[in-house]
């Protein structure tokens, strides 16, 4: 059982884990053992998600998420298996936060009648400099 918040928690059925072996540096060990790990989640079929947080991550511009509704982590920070196993479910869970966040809704207001005011202030006081430049001030001696 993977718990995100207390509220939202996802069953071990739900998450599918693949080993592989890691790329990059790490002696003889990284052609024998296969210590990287690939976490799959998927959003649409999962129980433990309410409808408006499946939107939310289903809307979330993320490399991780696939068309399909799929996060897939690759988590091969560490050595050691057990460790990338918990890397990547900490990472799921991290994604899964984020998305419990509800953006607040933006209100849309009207500039006042002194902002309207000092931004045309504003434009004719630079419209009078740009003009004074142009009236031959400076002498090209």
């Amino acid at each position: 059982m993977l718990d995100i918040d207390g509220i939202v928690r996802i069953a071990e059925d739900e998450l599918a884990e693949r080993f592989v072996r890691a790329t990059g540096a790490g002696g003889q060990n990284v052609n024998k053992v296969s210590s990287a790990v690939e976490l799959r989640f998927d959003i649409m079929r999962s129980t433990a998600l309410d409808q408006a947080l499946r939107a939310r991550l289903l809307a979330r511009r993320d490399r991780r998420i696939s068309a399909d509704g799929v996060i897939v982590i690759q988590a091969q920070r560490f050595r050691d298996q057990g460790k990338n196993r918990l890397d990547a479910r900490e990472r799921l869970a991290a994604i899964i936060r984020a998305a419990l966040v509800v953006p607040r809704q933006r209100v849309a207001t009207k500039p006042t009648r002194a902002s309207r005011e000092r931004r045309i202030e504003a434009k004719k006081s630079r419209a009078a400099i740009k003009r004074n430049r142009s009236r031959g001030g400076w002498s090209h001696e």
